[in-house]
């Protein structure tokens, strides 16, 4: 797994062969197919691993103290720089695959649809401590936490523009504040 990973970061998922990862680990390629399967079910489990340790369910959980609605934004701006900070090796690694490998599209779509389901699960306990104008629904909440936290906010100001993560934690947890108003 550890010789896909740095194969994958190296070269891009698409360039490389199940060949090549049995090589680097120094097995036979039938070894390889036996032990952790297809390039893209390497590809899911490096995923795997990397969300298992994700803030998602601490942040819910931190969320259930907060006390108000300022405090409740800065845990998902923090929880959500977190995760995107400890797997940005991985996520970049996604996002230049997805164009040229079916797999690694639907690894991505699987990745989105954790990460909004964590983001959902935030707005469900921020709307349920009334944090939030009654007017929002959880959907909407979702999408508009998904706007200030997603993958492509913290993309755009981490890899696109060059900043910190902490301006960027700063930044979008001001934007969220802005646009739940």
């Amino acid at each position: 797994m550890e010789s896909a990973r740095d194969l994958f970061i190296a070269r891009g998922y698409a360039r490389v062969t199940m060949n090549d990862i049995a090589r680097t680990a120094g097995t036979a390629l039938k070894t390889v197919y036996a032990s952790v399967g297809t390039k893209t079910d390497i590809l899911h489990r490096l995923i795997e691993i990397d969300m298992a340790d994700s803030m998602c369910k601490k942040t819910v959980e931190n969320l259930r103290d907060a006390a108000d609605f300022a405090t409740s934004i800065a845990l998902v701006a923090r929880g959500t720089r977190t995760d995107n900070e400890r797997s940005r090796s991985t996520l970049d690694l996604l996002d230049a695959s997805v164009a040229s490998d079916d797999g690694a599209r639907r690894t991505w779509e699987h990745v989105v649809s954790g990460y909004r389901a964590g983001l959902r699960a935030s707005g469900e306990v921020m709307l349920g401590k009334g944090f939030l104008d009654p007017r929002y629904d959880l959907d909407g909440v979702t999408d508009r936490l998904w706007f200030c936290f997603g993958l492509s906010a913290w993309r755009t100001l981490i890899v696109e523009c060059g900043w910190t993560y902490d301006e960027a934690e700063r930044t979008l947890a001001r934007q969220a504040t802005f646009i739940f108003e």
